[in-house]
């Protein structure tokens, strides 16, 4: 069996789709019931953890033939990061009582860079959990194609996007979550001891101008990409409802400027969704 968090999420149900099709037994573990009620449905075994609470998610991990990790995203953190690091304290309190027999983290390209910015969370991560006693795995995924879901309402009603990736002909390291998913999947059945990283990304590097182009193609009208001027954005995430926006620009700078990038970008796997595929498919859902 084998225990998920993040299921009611993207790459949480990419992953338990994947062990479900290849005939596995799942258990999700949610905050809410009720909004699993499509997962038992299909048969998953629920338990009931708030990410926080260590006791609960030991229990929910009891048993496990391996254990499927992730933070919750926090994007308006604490200067200091403190509502990641209690869920990371509790995750590890968790894991160590538990002791399943494996675990994959998804974590993120860029975990190890020292430079300050917003996946600084993951690499806290990385550090607290690779001191488990377990084989532990940490699934480094570039930028998610579903990210562009924000984009789908103006693309298809303005016939632009707006980014702040730039400049717009510089390829980025982009991923789908069904390929993370697929991933996560594959190594939860593998053995292997000790830490093992594995980074991630999609069959090829794509530029804004690209995604602007690939939802040009699924919704037939022309979409351009606008770059946001760096200026703006403090003004911009702030009106959002950020206090602390600076993270966030730090990670967009860290893209652009090209230190934030895989520890060993030569032999990183690659994933079989395309970007034209993955807006497709998000052009579907908005419409």
């Amino acid at each position: 069996m084998f225990a998920i968090t993040g299921m009611t999420g993207q790459v949480g149900g990419a992953l338990a789709q994947a062990l479900i099709e290849q005939k596995q037994a799942v258990r999700a573990v949610v905050r809410n019931a009720e909004k699993a009620a499509s997962w038992a449905a299909q048969g998953c075994e629920i338990a009931v953890a708030d990410m926080g609470d260590s006791a609960a998610l030991s229990r929910a991990f009891e048993g496990a033939q391996g254990v499927f990790v992730l933070l919750p995203p926090v994007f308006d953190p604490s200067p200091d990061f403190a509502e990641s690091k209690r869920t990371i304290a509790a995750l590890r309190d968790a894991l160590a009582a538990a002791q399943p027999q494996r675990v994959v983290v998804l974590s993120t390209i860029g975990a190890q860079a020292s430079q300050p910015n917003l996946l600084n969370q993951l690499g806290l991560m990385e550090q607290a959990l690779s001191t488990l006693a377990m084989p532990v795995a940490f699934l480094r995924a570039a930028w998610f194609f579903e990210n562009a879901a924000w984009d789908v309402t103006s693309a298809r009603d303005q016939g632009m996007i707006e980014s702040y990736l730039q400049p717009l002909d510089k390829p980025v390291p982009m991923v789908s979550t069904i390929d993370i998913g697929r991933v996560a999947a594959q190594l939860l059945q593998q053995p292997w001891s000790g830490v093992r990283v594995v980074e991630l990304e999609g069959p090829r590097r794509v530029p804004p101008n690209e995604i602007a182009a690939a939802f040009g193609a699924s919704l037939d009208r022309p979409v351009q990409a606008r770059a946001v001027p760096r200026e703006q954005w403090e003004v911009l995430f702030r009106a959002q409802g950020m206090n602390h926006p600076t993270p966030r620009m730090q990670m967009l700078d860290g893209f652009n400027e090209g230190w934030i990038e895989f520890e060993a970008p030569a032999s990183t796997l690659k994933g079989q969704v395309s970007l034209e595929a993955a807006i497709a498919s998000l052009v579907a859902r908005g419409a």
